[in-house]
């Protein structure tokens, strides 16, 4: 019989992890209206301040293309604004408005403490130790 190999079973426990942690976000920012996307947008505002909207897709890892679509959406809602930028036309800033600054006043704390109750049985060694090791797979697969 053939020894089970261990890092397809690694890459299972990973991906089966990651989908619920997605499932668990998807779920707790649902009741506010917003998307994962949209959420991880106003997070970054809220804890960054204004940003270039073209640089928002490489800090909350989604596609440019899909930045303005949901820099839209957030807008239409009242959560964000544009603002061009003094110094270079070419750029635009998005930021939380008083009303997306509320919003996540409101509910960034209770989606901080969903998240703590997911990693509720860990210890912090064995986080940071998970941290370490998910960071080694990652800089790892980039050089496959």
């Amino acid at each position: 019989m053939a020894m089970p190999n261990l890092n397809l079973k690694a890459l299972t426990v990973l991906v089966r992890a990651t989908d619920a942690l997605h499932e668990l976000i998807k779920t707790d920012v649902a009741q506010y209206g917003l998307n994962p996307t949209e959420f991880s947008v106003m997070e970054l505002l809220y804890h960054r301040g204004q940003q270039p909207i073209q640089l928002i897709g490489k800090k909350v890892l989604i596609a440019s293309s899909s930045i303005t679509y949901v820099v839209d959406k957030l807008e239409t809602k009242n959560y964000v604004i544009r603002k061009a930028c003094p110094e270079d036309r070419r750029v635009t800033f998005a930021e939380l408005t008083d009303s997306g600054q509320r919003l996540m006043d409101e509910i960034f704390p209770k989606h901080e403490q969903v998240i703590n109750q997911a990693f509720q049985g860990m210890e912090q060694q064995e986080i940071e130790e998970m941290i370490r090791t998910v960071k080694k797979i990652g800089y790892q697969s980039q050089d496959v």
